[in-house]
Order: structure tokens, then C-alpha cells, then sequence
């Protein structure tokens, strides 16, 4: 069967965002263009990882290029996207990998979400062979989301992606682990329950 790709160049709007409350969050990547929307899901610390490489990247297009690089070096308040994803979310697939690249000649960031493929492999050797195998197969391999930003796009993606992120439940004053509504089971209190 041949590679499904979601491709978005440039989307109308490319967003991280949530369904669910905190603590029982699922995390999406949304693009959009026009009416066409797609959505994958994928989980918290990749989301964070995307948006944290993602303005490393960016950074270091702004230096190699000595700050000539269309990339403003924060992300603007005027063009914050703060709107829920669109609805209905229905998920195309689970990402398992994550790709970014920067396009010099075309000044735009590229991100490649692939979806999640399970390897049947005896040992470690016939693992790494399937793996590079599916990297390399453009034509049959796993669906893919492939989105071209500008580096404004890019900034302000980086910044509400770290944002969702950081919305979920407040850590507790002691442990630092996340506090539910019903409270938790605090190490440092001995096992005993800490309210919210």
C-alpha cells in the first residue's frame, strides 16, 4: 500500500492542542488549510520535545544567518493563536517519529510527524535494519504529516505548543508531582493524601 502524506505547504493554521481535562489530556497536532483539516495524535513530552528543537532550530537560523533570516526571534503577540483545535478532532493516526529541517533556499521550517509503526525483529541487528528500511522507503511507508512553516508560523507554534504543555495540572508544593482535583498520595508526606 502506498505512503499516505498529509501535506500542508504552508497550512492556514498549524496548532498543538488538547481534548480532555488535565491529567487525562490527548494531545494533537492540528493543520489546516481551507476546509481540510487533519489531526494526529501524539504523546505530551513529544509535543514538548517538537516545540523546544523547534526553537532551537529557529535560533540558530537567526545566528548562522547573522539575524538576516525572516525568523523574528520571539514569538509576536499579535498573531497568538489561543482557539481550541477545530472540531471534530478525529485522529489520522499515533505519531512515532518526528522530524524538523529548516529549507534555506525556500526560508521555511519543515516538520514531519510519521505515524507509529510496531517491527517484528528476532534481535537488535534485524531491528536496526527494518527501521532504516521504513526511513528510507518514501513510496510504502508509514502516513505521514508534512507541514512547511514560515519561521513567524513556526515561533508562534513553539510558543502555544509550550504553552499546552504547560496548562495541565499544578505540581505539588512538595514532590513536584502533578496534583488532581481529588488530591495524591505525596512521598514526602509519608503516603499521605495531599489536598489541591
Amino acid at each position: 500500500m502506498s505512503r499516505q502524506v498529509f501535506l500542508y505547504d504552508p497550512p492556514d493554521r498549524f496548532v498543538a492542542g488538547t481534548v480532555g481535562l488535565p491529567g487525562r489530556r490527548t494531545f494533537f497536532l492540528q493543520a489546516s488549510s481551507g476546509p481540510r483539516v487533519t489531526s494526529v495524535a501524539l504523546e505530551k513530552a513529544q509535543v514538548a520535545a517538537l516545540a523546544e528543537r523547534m526553537d532551537e532550530l529557529l535560533d540558530e537560523v537567526v545566528r548562522r544567518s547573522g539575524g538576516s533570516a525572516p525568523v523574528p526571534a520571539m514569538a509576536p503577540t499579535e498573531i497568538s493563536d489561543n482557539a481550541p483545535l477545530e472540531a471534530p478532532v478525529e485522529e489520522e493516526f499515533r505519531v512515532g517519529t518526528m522530524a524538523l529541517a529548516w529549507d534555506g533556499d525556500e526560508q521555511r521550517m519543515i516538520v514531519e510527524a510519521q505515524a507509529l509503526v510496531e517491527l517484528d525483529a528476532e534481535s537488535d541487528e534485524d531491528l536496526a535494519e527494518a527501521e532504516e528500511r521504513l526511513l528510507q522507503d518514501e513510496e510504502n511507508g508509514p502516513p505521514m504529516l508534512r507541514v512547511r512553516l514560515t519561521g513567524l508560523q513556526a515561533r508562534a507554534f513553539a510558543k502555544r505548543a509550550l504553552d499546552v504543555v504547560n496548562a495541565g495540572r499544578p505540581p505539588c508544593p512538595l514532590c513536584s508531582l502533578p496534583l488532581d482535583p481529588e488530591g495524591h498520595v505525596c512521598p514526602r508526606q509519608n503516603g499521605y493524601r495531599r489536598g489541591a
